[in-house]
């Protein structure tokens, strides 16, 4: 028989799940957000060096230098920072769905 207790435990429960998963999402996007900020600040940063250095440059063959060194330093910095990234938005994600994972795992049946 169906109780009106069980029914209001289940929704507290469900309530509170949400709220949990609310605010795990909550910090996976500031944590996002973070290191979407902390890289254009190291970008910046770096460009200005380099407009700086290339400034100082005498040369045609110490510019071309610069510009390798500073375009395989952005490049690396990029691929490092896309995979910090994209490993933050795989934490959200497993976050975000967790509360589903229990709710469905109550209603699917165990295997024998």
């Amino acid at each position: 028989m169906f109780k009106v207790e069980d029914f209001q435990n289940y929704g507290k429960e469900q309530f509170e799940q949400c709220v949990a998963s609310a605010t795990s999402v909550q910090h996976g996007l500031q944590a996002i957000a973070s290191a979407y900020g902390d890289y254009t600040k190291k970008s910046f940063e770096d460009t200005k060096s380099f407009v700086e250095k290339l400034s100082g440059v005498k040369s045609l063959d110490k510019a071309v230098e610069a510009q390798t060194d500073f375009a395989r330093s952005t490049y690396e910095t990029f691929v490092a920072e896309s995979q910090k990234i994209a490993g933050l938005y795989s934490d959200l994600a497993k976050q975000a769905f967790k509360p589903v994972e229990t709710i469905v795992s109550k209603f699917t049946p165990a295997a024998n």
